[in-house]
């Protein structure tokens, strides 16, 4: 094997069926798709027939870390999980990442990804222990949750070993069913349940590898400017007293600065992963219910971790069984489940325990909201209303408020959240200006100036128009694809703005000096970029193979037209930046059909797609290196000509 730097120079391929396992060359794929999704896609698109199902054996479950996993500083050791998900309707390809420390010991494992296919005929676990691998007998393992297992592996074979694995809610295949890791890290899009589908209970990976470099000096002087512009930048929650003095922050393997990723600790002394969505999806409930704060919250993202289940998932599904209790749809005798409850932890606990082993109407809800309430049948289906999108998932960051996240939805298997922190964590950090809050720095000004160097003008950063919108859509696009297939952290890259500058506008090149200094392969942030243009082109190709019908597709939530914006996630006001950064409410708006419309054509255009169908272009494929992908969907006659 032809081992590059960044690498460990192999993939590890599985097949269940046949209990086979075979070396894959890295190298077969990184020159065009560099790791990460980029790889995933490629060997998605090579391996998985549009005709195949999620939970077939035909369906390759596909781990992979990228060039900067397992060098410190970079915050470059997530893990890219692809494969058809069961979650999205219809079950097509999609994507979710991981963080904490498993995808820097598989790569210090000797491998840069896995591959699995097919179905082990009973419960196996993968060890992965110093560049071997060996498929074992999981049946002792069937059945227990995900931080059971961790438990149980650990002492087996050592605390060294990294465990990912899935909960009862994977073995009992429900859609949404995620997977856990060390760290209590956590991964989406229903790939607990493909995993659960191919009895392959959990993966251990072992060893201590170490990752070479091109230029040691070279990233090591990169890594000490990036902490600089770093400095006192962590992504911070707004958490009240109550909460903030019981978590202790953590950093995933490799981190910068580390960010709003915290250990909680309850009243009994109970501790655990506390942060972002997960920490929030029970909270409002839990508060109405008791009245004050209490570690309920806590408690609930607890289960759904170890149970896996993904709190996105869950979200929306709480909101839609208190409407159909209040409507009288569903009552606690006919659901078989406290209704009434919601917001106790005895609700939390019923409802998880319930869904995940499918057990009554927990059979239907396992299924996600949309199916659900297509199988509870009428009002229940017209009480979804808001809430749910793509995958089941939330929907925050309303395109009525800032506009360009209209295409970011519509063209993505599931909430694309990288692409949307790009903007919504620059709007927070501009709101904290507006209100003058100490230390606050990035003005309207300076937003302006991000957009022209991140955005590609200035009105990307003006919410009152649709102006400048596709084009910042298409660059935040191509630089998150590539970030995904480096892999980096969503919460440090990319460095969009430094509070320790003169002009705090930050530097779009440095992924690509780090790509030079690590890999040795010259590269600018145009060729960076192209690659992302590429994988992202890749993956509608995919989608489209798999029934996307281009521009009939695109499409966003009914009431994004038809519902006024009344409130928006850590910006109640809906405050953004308008024309020449004036400040301006959103509040009451609703998202426009005709100028979506207007917008869509654009965006077609630059991507250079049919702007009647949305279909890409032969030529524009070939250009960007996917002959292969041109001549597929032109046999299938899913391509525009040009």
């Amino acid at each position: 094997m032809v081992t590059a730097f960044g690498y460990a120079g192999k993939l590890l391929g599985v097949d269940l069926s046949s209990r086979g396992i075979r070396e894959i060359p890295t190298v077969n794929y990184t020159e065009r798709f560099v790791g990460g999704r980029g790889v995933a896609a490629k060997i998605y698109w090579d391996e998985v027939l549009p005709t195949v199902k999620a939970f077939d054996a035909e369906n390759c479950l596909i781990f992979m870390t990228g060039p900067f996993a397992g060098i410190p500083g970079l915050a470059g050791s997530t893990l890219q999980i692809c494969g058809k998900s069961p979650a999205t309707t219809p079950e097509q390809f999609c994507y979710s990442n991981l963080g904490g420390s498993w995808g820097a010991y598989l790569k210090f494992s000797g491998f840069d990804g896995i591959v699995i296919q097919g179905k082990a005929d009973k419960p196996v676990y993968l060890l992965i222990d110093e560049g071997i691998a060996q498929i074992r007998d999981g049946s002792s393992l069937w059945g227990r949750n995900a931080v059971e297992v961790k438990r149980i592996l650990k002492n087996e074979l050592g605390n060294i070993a990294k465990v990912i694995a899935c909960g009862s809610a994977g073995d009992h295949l429900v859609g949404f069913a995620c997977l856990s890791a060390d760290d209590e890290s956590s991964a989406s899009s229903g790939f607990g349940a493909v995993m659960g589908s191919k009895k392959l209970k959990a993966i251990v990976v072992r060893g201590n590898r170490k990752v070479a470099v091109a230029n040691p000096e070279r990233v090591q002087e990169l890594t000490k400017h990036i902490r600089e512009l770093k400095r006192d930048a962590t992504r911070e929650e707004e958490d009240g007293p109550e909460i903030s003095s019981r978590k202790k922050k953590v950093a995933c393997w490799g981190c910068i600065r580390g960010c709003s990723r915290a250990i909680y600790k309850a009243d009994d002394g109970e501790e655990g992963k506390f942060m972002c969505q997960a920490s929030d999806f029970y909270k409002p409930w839990a508060l109405k219910y008791y009245g004050k704060w209490n570690d309920v919250p806590f408690y609930a993202s607890k289960l759904c971790n170890d149970y896996g289940l993904d709190t996105k998932a869950i979200a929306p599904m709480l909101t839609w069984l208190s409407r159909c209790a209040k409507a009288g749809v569903l009552t606690d005798q006919r659901a078989g489940i406290p209704i009434t409850k919601l917001g106790s932890l005895e609700f939390i606990e019923i409802l998880v325990d319930t869904i995940s082993r499918r057990d009554g109407i927990g059979d239907i809800l396992a299924l996600g909201t949309q199916r659900a309430a297509e199988r509870v049948g009428g009002e229940a289906m017209e009480l979804i209303g808001d809430i749910g999108f793509k995958g089941g998932q939330t929907f925050p960051y309303s395109p009525a408020m800032y506009i360009t996240t209209g295409l970011l939805y519509m063209i993505e298997p599931r909430q694309p959240i990288q692409e949307l922190h790009e903007i919504s964590d620059l709007v927070t950090l501009w709101l904290a200006w507006v209100r003058n809050k100490e230390h606050a720095y990035l003005s309207s000004d300076v937003i302006r100036s991000i957009a022209k160097k991140f955005w590609g003008s200035e009105m990307g950063a003006d919410f009152s128009t649709y102006e400048g919108k596709a084009l910042a859509a298409r660059l935040i696009q191509d630089r998150q694809y590539a970030k995904e297939s480096l892999i980096l952290c969503d919460f440090s890259w990319p460095i969009t703005h430094v509070r320790y500058s003169e002009d705090h506008v930050g530097d779009p090149t440095l992924e690509s000096k780090v790509v030079t200094a690590v890999t040795g392969k010259e590269m600018d942030e145009k060729g960076l970029y192209q690659i992302g243009e590429r994988i992202f082109n890749l993956q509608r190709a995919i989608l489209i193979r798999e029934g996307c019908k281009g521009r009939e597709s695109d499409t966003l939530p009914e009431v994004c037209y038809t519902k006024p914006l009344t409130s928006e996630a850590r910006n109640p006001e809906c405050l953004v930046p308008g024309k020449g950064g004036d400040v301006i409410s959103k509040k009451g708006a609703v998202f426009n059909r005709k100028d979506f419309e207007t917008m869509k054509d654009e965006y077609y255009e630059l991507r250079g797609w049919d702007r009647a169908t949305g279909l890409p272009k032969k030529g524009m494929l070939e250009e960007l290196g996917l002959q292969e992908v041109a001549r597929d969907l032109n046999e299938r006659e899913l391509i525009a000509g040009g």
